[in-house]
């Protein structure tokens, strides 16, 4: 290592805040020159620059060959560099002429290490931006900027255009123009940091990726096309995408700071990005690049697990339910807000109105601006606490489709406001994107890829501490989208349905507890139709069942090994059907009939007629009033299922095969799932989800705070552990996921809390014998 370069650079403030070992590298690669008097070191657009250049003695003098070429623009002087924002702003190629003023010496270091520095480093990029940018941007360009032909040309590019005039006028303000000459490339995915957001003023360009030396999904960008925004929103300032300009262009750039301003102040200009980049993850290819290319943040999806508190929008504006719709919208326009809740008389908040209610309810629509705002608002108004988890609110916006949330207090009074835009200032990419990028998504190969995204997400969630309920509730969100999704291309594929029908899922997707080993469980279940009609009605949907169930398993869910799936036509039947399967199962009640129970008295509404759903349950709950023996013989066959724990307090584990020495976790949670069942099907209870049945057998006081609060934490605490192990297989493994816990493998305090629960599932099992078999 070179000790004097070392000893210089430590001393200089940008690269003082580097690590030592960064420093020492930097010190390695560096290389010392020297330069006499007079010699031209680069010309202005000409030179290729493959490093920066830290003056150590002597000094730099910069000219602009497009002004004035005889009198000097700037100077790089001792402790300065030259280089840097040639190489970060013009590919490489040198915005001024550069000549050497007075014998100079210094050291070079490469362009690729500086360019990883700025990567890496973002505090290093922002510093050595701001600070050695002078002189660089063309001032007789400046002019334009400061007439009012920069307001017109932004005020008809999208997104400027959503922009009041008022906001217009501080993007202006905040411009600067740089020319760049043909066949430069400014940025290269995944490697260059973006500070500006560039706006193609005159001229052209390309945007493309790039692997193995040939150019794939190319754009032409033309004036008016935008470069930047989603790479600074949504990666972090790192280039998603490489842009070359093609010919002599011009461009506005907007600093990142003022940018992100904007964005937080307009909405509708942050869903233009958002959108986009939403639009352009339809395309395989460029959902696979976003995977290759998109880095992930240091901190990760850490705030998910934090209290909205820390992120809403504080001191909500609130209106009048009297007032118009004109004056609702003025009020917004005044206080630059997106919504606007409206309260009552005596202060109760009763609804909300958005941009986009005024967009798609009045504009499109023409409504008159003066009848009251009653008539757009969305209501009721959805709330949380101030102290709900923001993966709470997350969810509840995913699975509602909603974009604004109210906050209230312990007193229940709103005090603030949760907008999707406030998640995205705090979280670039987030769950919440995969969820659109799902519902956006025009073919099988784009659900595909964004299903295979899960197992990240979840390993990024596990290791911020997130519970096993928001874990289950989120996998069970992204399958119902997706499941959507099947539905509407299975249904573009058959036609039109010739009855009504519903898709029911079953099993531990029934209950919302899916994980990701999780294979199908479904039926059909079309209205009673003619006799005579039944065939080819019955004849559709056993088309329409396979069509979904291959679509299912393209999409990552296997075929059940039981065949419980809508392409058997043995579950592909009509209501009175299904009535009759339930009614025999719970008075003939022999093993396979138990075993039928307890997939499908677990069922839910999939896609379809939600009221075929509710009069079969309906039905179920009603059909099981008086049997007792359907009860007592469900007991004896949970029974079978023993916590794996042997009789001196050792965990029973396989003792030979692909799964030797470890203990199928999946098993130790079933008596808890089938404790949950058989007392909520006898106290009516309509939930499928182990959680919510449990916690209205408590609310039904049929269980103890204190039982209650043992199965909770014994059932999240098995859930967890099974998502840690699928997770870890998938993710380290790379290998399918599975249900195989190694107890060797978990620390002390784990072995004796799985222990534990053993211990207290086994309590629960003698309390579930006594009930309802009467023998202990």
């Amino acid at each position: 290592m070179n000790q004097t370069i070392f000893e210089y650079i430590s001393q200089m403030p940008h690269f003082a805040m580097l690590p030592k070992d960064i420093r020492e590298r930097i010190a390695d690669s560096a290389k010392e020159e020297s330069h006499s008097k007079g010699k031209r070191y680069a010309e202005q657009g000409r030179t290729r620059i493959d490093s920066i250049f830290i003056v150590v003695k002597g000094e730099l003098s910069l000219f602009d060959e497009k002004k004035d070429g005889n009198k000097p623009t700037g100077f790089i002087k001792p402790g300065e560099v030259f280089g840097g924002i040639t190489i970060l702003l013009n590919g490489g190629i040198s915005l001024r002429t550069v000549i050497v003023n007075k014998d100079c010496t210094g050291f070079r270091i490469p362009e690729e290490i500086f360019q990883d520095l700025c990567t890496r480093y973002k505090s290093f990029y922002e510093y050595f931006l701001e600070n050695f940018s002078n002189n660089i941007f063309d001032e007789s360009l400046a002019s334009i900027i400061e007439t009012g032909q920069t307001k017109h040309f932004l005020s008809k590019v999208v997104p400027f255009s959503f922009l009041p005039p008022e906001e217009l006028e501080t993007v202006v303000s905040h411009l600067t123009m740089v020319q760049y000459s043909g066949d430069n490339v400014l940025f290269v995915q995944g490697r260059t940091r973006i500070g500006y957001l560039y706006i193609l003023q005159k001229g052209s360009a390309e945007r493309y990726y790039q692997e193995n030396k040939k150019k794939t999904m190319i754009e032409i960008l033309s004036e008016g096309d935008i470069y930047g925004g989603i790479s600074m929103l949504l990666n972090d300032g790192i280039s998603v995408r490489t842009m070359q300009v093609t010919e002599n262009s011009y461009f506005y750039l907007l600093p990142k700071q003022h940018f992100v301003d904007i964005c937080n102040r307009n909405e509708a200009f942050t869903e233009y990005f958002t959108d986009i980049f939403g639009r352009r993850m339809l395309e395989k290819s460029y959902a696979a690049i976003i995977a290759k290319t998109m880095r992930t943040r240091e901190e990760g999806l850490q705030f998910f697990n934090q209290p909205v508190s820390g992120i809403f929008t504080r001191k909500p504006i609130l209106g009048h339910i009297d007032m118009t719709i004109r004056e609702a919208a003025q009020l917004m326009s005044r206080e630059k807000i997106s919504s606007i809740f409206l309260k009552t008389a005596v202060g109760k908040c009763v609804g909300v109105v958005t941009e986009r209610d005024l967009a798609r309810k009045v504009v499109a629509l023409g409504l008159d601006v003066n009848q009251p705002v009653a008539e757009i608002m969305t209501t009721p108004v959805r709330m949380i606490p101030d102290q709900a988890l923001v993966f709470e609110a997350l969810m509840t916006m995913m699975q509602e489709d909603i974009r604004h949330l109210a906050i209230m207090n312990a007193s229940e009074n709103v005090v603030g406001i949760l907008s999707s835009r406030d998640l995205l200032s705090a979280q670039g990419q987030s769950p919440l994107f995969l969820l659109r990028e799902i519902t956006e998504a025009n073919s099988m190969d784009q659900i595909i890829v964004r299903h295979n995204r899960l197992p990240e997400l979840l390993s990024n969630l596990i290791a911020n501490g997130a519970k096993a309920q928001n874990l289950t509730r989120f996998i069970t969100t992204v399958s119902d989208a997706i499941l959507n999704k099947i539905m509407g291309f299975t249904l573009e594929a058959m036609g039109p349905p010739p009855v009504k029908f519903v898709f029911m899922i079953l099993g531990s997707e029934g209950r919302h507890e899916q994980t990701l080993k999780t294979d199908q469980d479904n039926a059909i279940i079309f209205e009673d139709v003619d006799p005579q009609n039944e065939p080819t009605v019955r004849e559709y949907f056993l088309k329409f069942g396979e069509t979904a169930c291959n679509l299912l398993d393209q999409a990552g869910y296997a075929f059940c090994t039981g065949g419980v799936m809508a392409k058997n036509p043995k579950w592909c039947q009509s209501l009175s059907v299904w009535k009759q399967y339930f009614s025999d199962w719970i008075h003939a009640a022999e093993p396979e009939d138990l075993l039928q129970a307890s997939i499908f008295f677990d069922f839910r509404h999939g896609y379809g007629e939600v009221t075929i759903i509710n009069e079969l349950r309906h039905f179920l709950l009603n059909a099981l009033e008086g049997w007792s023996g359907f009860f007592r013989n469900m007991t004896e066959n949970a029974l079978h299922f023993k916590p794996p724990i042997g009789f001196f307090r050792n965990f029973v584990v396989e003792s030979k095969g692909e799964h030797r020495s470890a203990l199928d976790i999946k098993s130790a949670m079933t008596p808890i799932v089938d404790f949950a069942r058989i007392y909520a099907l006898k106290n009516r209870i309509e939930e499928t989800n182990t959680l919510d049945r449990l916690s209205h057998l408590q609310l039904k006081k049929v269980l103890t705070p204190q039982e209650y609060d043992e199965l909770e934490k014994a059932y999240s605490f098995l859930m967890q552990l099974r998502f840690v192990r699928q997770v870890t297989a998938v993710m380290d493994e790379k290998s399918d996921p599975d249900n195989y816990i190694n107890p060797k493998k978990l620390t002390s305090i784990e072995q004796k809390m799985l222990k534990e629960i053993f211990k207290r599932i086994e309590k629960f099992q003698t309390k579930l014998e006594f009930e309802f078999t009467g023998l202990v």
